[in-house]
């Protein structure tokens, strides 16, 4: 069967769906292709996203349809709005709200590959106003009982024009209460999943925050500190073993624009128990925000980009 990545979509383009027609494809990735559409009635360019039926399975189908009622349910500036979900004779689909804009991973590879090494840091004020909206979205989220279980630069949008950041693809989330030592939650990217959703220990919203720690600390450095891995079984391995931390060095260490006070903040929420790591993304948002009160670094000027 032919791979979703080598899927000829030109013959969608012109499709009607409900109320909208397909424009042109924007992005795909392992499970999914992403169209743009315009939707008459509102007069409006929006997002499909698309699983064509011959790559169906019901455990696709079955993630599929989870990432849109659970993005659903949850109306926020910085999480995507979906609109309507549906099932046509060629594919299923869902339609949300497009972003105009770069993905966060774009952004940090973006900043690495900078010739000059002063220009591979983002400012660190503008990293703080970012990461806040990211934390007020994961707050809400988990304020109504779901888990995001993948959060990662992939999956933060950036809007172009307001620089609003945007939690996507909820397809691996959780409902809190349904979230237990047996459950499946194992699914996710292993630099970004905590301890004890590797061993698929009891989880709760705190594995969102030390994803978030982590995606704080990449884009606070040029590189992470990580230790060798040929592998990532390696690398959820190393990270298992690891009780004191899985990084080589501080992040104060690699970025002359912080202090020993960032780093307690970045432990506070990566720490290997999650017991010791904040409580909620409202602790780990007022922990920023105090830092950047005191924030003594006045040659800020820039914005990201």
């Amino acid at each position: 069967m032919t791979s979703l990545e080598k899927f000829k979509a030109n013959h969608l383009i012109g499709k009607e769906i409900g109320s909208s027609v397909i424009l042109s494809e924007l992005a795909r990735g392992g499970m999914a292709i992403v169209f743009i559409a315009y939707q008459r009635t509102l007069k409006r360019r929006i997002a499909v996203k698309i699983l064509p039926k011959i790559f169906l399975s019901p455990r696709k189908a079955g993630l599929f349809q989870q990432e849109a009622e659970t993005a659903a349910i949850l109306s926020h500036p910085n999480i995507i709005q979906i609109l309507d979900v549906g099932d046509i004779d060629e594919f299923i689909f869902f339609t949300m709200q497009l972003i105009r804009g770069i993905s966060l991973k774009y952004l940090i590879n973006k900043n690495k590959k900078q010739i000059l090494p002063s220009k591979r840091f983002m400012p660190v004020k503008a990293i703080i106003n970012l990461f806040i909206q990211i934390l007020d979205g994961l707050n809400y989220a988990h304020q109504q009982n779901i888990i995001h279980c993948d959060i990662k630069p992939d999956n933060i949008m950036i809007e172009k024009h307001t620089q609003r950041p945007v939690i996507t693809d909820f397809g691996v989330a959780k409902v809190l209460q349904d979230v237990t030592a047996s459950s499946s939650i194992t699914r996710g990217s292993p630099l970004y999943m905590a301890p004890e959703q590797i061993v698929n220990e009891s989880s709760d919203n705190r594995i969102d925050i030390y994803a978030a720690g982590i995606m704080l600390f990449e884009m606070l450095v040029p590189d992470l500190p990580l230790p060798k891995f040929e592998s990532y079984e390696e690398l959820l391995k190393i990270k298992l073993l690891n009780e004191n931390g899985l990084f080589l060095k501080k992040p104060s260490d690699l970025n002359p624009f912080i202090d020993k006070r960032m780093d307690r903040i970045i432990q506070n929420a990566i720490a290997y128990k999650p017991e010791n790591r904040f409580a909620s993304c409202r602790e780990f948002k007022d922990a920023l925000q105090n830092y950047q009160k005191r924030y003594q670094y006045h040659g800020y000027r820039q914005k990201i980009e």
